[in-house]
This record gives structure tokens, sequence and C-alpha cells, in this order.
């Protein structure tokens, strides 16, 4: 039974795999849209949302949390005052998955991660 295993171990250890969906969690607050493989994607939209969820508390503690998980300052400032705010009047759902199809090198299955509604046309 796989009852409490929601973790997406991807085939790394547990700091590599923190750091590694940091590192695209911070990459999408910045870029706005980011390309990887259906698996990665499927884990860092979890911390993704999550950390939406804090940005719109916005208190001290949920950008010190976000910061601890996420490990840069600049991205969580992005992402607290110009990301989250713009899904004040969503409930959850933040980001989409878009497939792309097979990477030619491993036939891995390609997709775009982004966020629902871009920030260019909340802050308009």
């Amino acid at each position: 039974m796989r009852h409490r295993k929601k973790t997406i171990k991807l085939g790394r250890t547990s700091a590599h795999r923190d750091a590694m969906l940091a590192a695209l969690v911070c990459s999408l607050v910045q870029e706005k849209r980011i390309k990887t493989t259906l698996p990665k994607a499927k884990a860092a939209r979890s911390l993704a949302e999550k950390m939406v969820t804090f940005g719109k508390k916005g208190t001290l503690a949920d950008r010190r949390v976000a910061v601890s998980r996420l490990h840069n300052e600049l991205a969580v400032k992005e992402l607290f005052e110009k990301v989250a705010p713009g899904f004040a009047d969503r409930s959850g759902g933040y980001t989409r998955i878009v497939k792309l199809g097979k990477r030619i090198s491993d036939s891995s299955e390609m997709v775009i991660l982004e966020w629902v509604e871009t920030v260019a046309e909340t802050a308009e």
C-alpha cells in the first residue's frame, strides 16, 4: 500500500531533490514559465503553489518559511510583492502544465510549467 507516500523521489537524495525543486520554483517566479520534464514539473508545482499560499498571507513568519525553503531572498521578494497579489481572488490552482512532446535524446516527456494568470496581466 502507498499510504502517506506523496513525495516524488526523482532518483535523488533528499537534499539534492529539495535544492533542485527550490531552484525550479525560483526560476518559475523570476521567468514566469520554465521548460522541464513532466515528473519534475509535477513535483515543483506542489512547492510553487504552497509558496504562493504563503505569499498571499504575507506575514513575516510566512516570508521566513519561504526563504528557508527556496534559499533565494530576491525570488521570495518578487513572489510576495508581484506574483502572490495577482492570485488574491483565486483559492488554488496557480500553475499550469502544458505538454510539449518527447525530448529527442532520451524520450523524456517535456512540459512548460507556467502561472495560470501571468503577472503582467494582473499588474495592468
